[in-house]
């Protein structure tokens, strides 16, 4: 722990440039992070990287393995259905304090991106539009370290995961759904926004460890 304390100022832009190269898909999981390279690309020596990969495998975002080095770690799908478990309770707590605190403005943001959804039929697209509606709905919660949990959480999945969960729940019945907890948020009903959100997220989570056995994940 005392490592993590005192890294040296350089090695803060290499973890945050390493961590976005992975958020993004840039580096894909069971990618190599070979340290001489990094070190080359950025310009200094191999300590400040070393010190970024440790704070990145303490994060849960590189894997060290023994004669192998460093490699971007890989989320099993055991992992995803644990993660989509805990997705159901910071969300549906999210919404439960957001409710209350809809503005007509809040509201009229979610509508919105929802007729984004029948204005592009990219799958890539369906899933940015899904996190942003979801992030809409939650944002008047005012609890910024709920929100972060969330966020960290969605950034864990990455986007393939993010895409398969997308292409599981498919165009008309996530669309459907969203509207049900749309309306039910205008109408002030907390007790059934939730239940729907909460029926909404299980759903797809069993989906998603359908198809996940189709394709012999499981």
């Amino acid at each position: 722990m005392n490592e993590m304390k005192h890294d040296t100022p350089t090695a803060e832009p290499i973890y945050e440039s390493l961590k976005e190269a992975i958020l993004s898909g840039q580096l894909a999981p069971g990618e190599p992070l070979r340290q001489d390279e990094i070190a080359r690309q950025h310009g200094v020596s191999k300590i400040p990287v070393r010190e970024a990969l440790l704070r990145l495998e303490v994060d849960g975002f590189v894997l060290f393995r023994k004669n192998k080095g460093a490699t971007v770690r890989e989320i099993s799908p055991a992992e995803v259905l644990d993660l989509m478990d805990i997705r159901v309770a910071l969300e549906c707590r999210a919404l439960e304090l957001a409710v209350p605190q809809m503005a007509k403005s809040d509201l009229d943001r979610a509508r919105a991106i929802l007729r984004e959804y029948s204005e592009d039929a990219s799958l890539a697209e369906w899933s940015s539009l899904n996190v942003r509606f979801h992030q809409a709905l939650y944002e008047p919660c005012g609890n910024a370290s709920l929100l972060q949990m969330i966020a960290d959480l969605r950034a864990r999945l990455g986007p393939f995961v993010r895409l398969l969960v997308t292409e599981t729940s498919g165009f008309e019945r996530p669309v459907q759904e969203h509207q049900d907890i749309l309306d039910a948020c205008a109408a002030g009903d907390a007790a059934k926004a939730i239940r729907l959100l909460r029926d909404h997220i299980e759903t797809t989570r069993k989906e998603t460890a359908a198809l996940m056995r189709r394709r012999r994940m499981l």
